[in-house]
């Protein structure tokens, strides 16, 4: 309950005075001048250029205009004391439509047990982990109040090893997630995003459903001019009364019009079973130009 209280601040800090200011600028303008500077929501192709998390990243941009396309590459690696997990994931992502976003992502784990440890642990097997499949809209887009809300949702296929498709079937599990996400630019480049939901899983064998929550905040410095940025994202994840606090500093760069790439550091706040960790993004493009950047949103 602290958390949803907890979220429901951020959501009305981030949204609310947005709307609040609006309707003041309404009542002052009388209605033969008023315009559409003067509305709350903008046009379906207005966008504004948010920073977005490099960890847990959104589906696509909020206000995402139809044609918009991406494809990511992520490594990292995580100590988890008795072993390393060295994760990777592909992912591609894109805009059929304005303000609707698709994405598909496949991510993979190997496992290696830790040199500084000689313990014969049971440690994970590697694999492809599961099949992912999400979309995202956003149903808010402000260019004069600078904000943006977006809803969606993400199902998770959970797989079982591939060395055991020939004896067992392989879905392990489901994962459904839906989310919501608030975004604004509070000028002078900083930027604030919450991403923010349920987490519902359930397993095939026994049928029975775990519920969860997850909450990802993060705060970022632009450059003004340029896409390159340095900030924070928190990642709080509860599942079956176990919660875990991730810090996340981060920077990403760019390296081309049309590519860049991210750095991300994990601190738990709790190392029982995960220690430090790392990520690299790599984020593709294709086709696409960025002009929006260069307006100081």
């Amino acid at each position: 309950m602290n958390t949803l209280k907890f979220i429901s601040i951020l959501i009305h800090l981030i949204v609310l005075p947005n709307i609040l200011s609006a309707q003041a600028v309404r009542i002052e303008t009388p209605d033969h001048l008023a315009t559409d500077d003067d509305l709350v929501s903008s046009p379906p192709t207005a966008k504004v250029s948010h920073a977005e998390p490099l960890f847990i990243d959104l589906i696509r941009d909020l206000g995402a205009r139809k044609g918009e396309k991406e494809w990511n590459v992520g490594l990292g690696i995580t100590d988890n004391v008795q072993f390393d997990r060295y994760d990777a994931l592909i992912e591609y992502e894109f805009a059929p439509i304005n303000r609707l976003g698709l994405e598909i992502e496949f991510p993979f784990s190997l496992y290696y047990r830790s040199t500084d440890t000689g313990l014969s642990s049971n440690i994970p097997v590697s694999q492809l982990n599961s099949l992912k499949l999400a979309a995202q809209y956003t149903c808010f887009v402000s260019e004069r109040w600078k904000s943006s809300l977006a809803m969606g949702y993400l199902h998770e296929f959970e797989l079982k090893p591939i060395r055991t498709f020939d004896r067992i079937p392989a879905l392990k599990g489901h994962l459904y997630s839906p989310f919501l996400v608030a975004a604004k630019c509070w000028g002078h480049g900083l930027h604030s995003l919450i991403y923010t939901g349920p987490l519902i899983e359930r397993e095939t064998s026994t049928r029975q459903f775990v519920l969860g929550w997850q909450t990802n905040l993060s705060g970022h410095f632009m450059l003004p001019g340029t896409r390159n940025f340095v900030g924070l994202e928190i990642n709080q994840r509860k599942m079956d009364d176990q919660q875990q606090w991730v810090l996340r500093p981060q920077m990403r760069l760019g390296l081309a019009e049309n590519l860049l790439v991210g750095i991300v550091a994990g601190i738990p706040t709790r190392r029982q079973t995960e220690r430090l960790s790392s990520f690299l993004r790599l984020i593709y493009e294709p086709g696409h130009r960025h002009k929006s950047h260069q307006r100081s949103i």
